[in-house]
Order: structure tokens, then sequence, then C-alpha cells
């Protein structure tokens, strides 16, 4: 099967430094300025965008040999339950990596049909949801931390508050409640989950 050099080159190559240019820079102020500032969590900014270029890129390209739509929605699904056997993703991380995964899928299959404007529009939407719900709602919500605790003389219905008021004195933190968890007696320690309101 011959190829003329007109046919290898036929690919838009500004069109697609633009539209990976702003896949990228959606990217980092969803994963740098959004998704870390509440997170700190630097693994996972590094894992999300390179998985973010990579399925643009590879979207992208084989969208421009005509590459059916069900088939992207395939790929979309399949990249979108990730999860990595020896530690799984929490809920949030992978609501995060739905959220760049699906706008990678948008910002490279739709380049022959939607305009830049449209395009910019809609990650621009995506940025402020996300805005909206860190800064507006989750800042509302209780945050919670798993803790080993060691004082298990504490942990009877009758000195629940003397727990945790030795919590918040330890932590710092103005705990609003707790669930008691797995009781090792061989180290006489407890599992405690103590929920908290962030300050963030």
């Amino acid at each position: 099967m011959n190829i003329g050099i007109e046919e290898i080159f036929s690919i838009n190559i500004i069109e697609l430094l633009i539209r990976f240019a702003l896949n990228l820079l959606v990217g980092l102020l969803l994963m740098r300025y959004l998704y870390f500032k509440s997170s700190k969590k630097e693994e996972y900014v590094f894992s999300f965008l390179l998985i973010s270029s990579t399925i643009f890129l590879l979207i992208y390209l084989l969208s421009t040999v005509q590459l059916q739509i069900g088939l992207a929605l395939g790929l979309f699904a399949i990249f979108g339950i990730i999860r990595y056997r020896t530690n799984p993703i929490p809920v949030k991380e992978m609501t995060y990596l739905f959220a760049i995964i699906g706008l990678a899928v948008i910002n490279a299959i739709s380049h022959s049909n939607i305009s830049i404007l449209e395009l910019i529009t809609s990650n621009t939407l995506i940025l402020l949801l996300v805005f909206v719900l860190e800064h507006f709602w989750l800042s509302k919500q209780l945050s919670s931390k798993k803790i080993i605790f060691d004082k298990i003389e504490l942990i009877t219905p009758d000195r629940r508050e003397e727990l945790q008021k030795d919590l918040e004195q330890r932590t710092g933190l103005n705990i609003i409640k707790l669930e008691l968890g797995d009781i090792n007696l061989l180290n006489d320690t407890i599992n405690i989950q103590i929920y908290f309101r962030s300050e963030t």
C-alpha cells in the first residue's frame, strides 16, 4: 500500500499544537491550582497530567483516521475506571481523573465539528464548576483523618467527652465527631476516625 508524502503530512500541525496547549493549560489549572491546593498530593498531579496528554494525543491522532465515536467512548470508559491494584485511588482522586480524561476527550475528538471558542467555553465551564465545588461547597464539608490512638482506657462510652478533648489537644483540631474502629488489644491501640471542620 503506497502512501504519498502529502498523506504523511496531512495532519494540521498548528491546530494540533493549539489544542494540545489548550488541553495542557486546562489540565494544569485543574490539577495544580484546584486539586493540589486542596489535597497536597503531588504524585497525582504528575500522573493525571501525563494521562491527560497521552489520551488527548491518542484520540486526536486516531480521529484523523475517522475514529468512530463508539470507540472513543470505549477508550474513555476504560481509562475512566482505572484502579491501581497496589494502591486504590480514593473517590475524590477518581473524580478528578474522570474530569481530566473527559477534558482530554472533548479537546481531542471535537476538532472537526466544534470551534475553538466553543471548546474554550466548555473547558472554562468545567474549571468554574470545580472551583465553585472546591471553594464554596467542599470547604463547608467535614474533613476526616484516621488515627491510631494509644489511650485505650478512654474508649468507654462514659469517657467519650474526655476522649474527644484528649484528641483535640493532641491534634489541634476542632473535632466535630469521631468513630471508633478496630481495637488492637495486643498493643493497646485503637483506630479512630475523626471528623473536623477544614480551615481552607
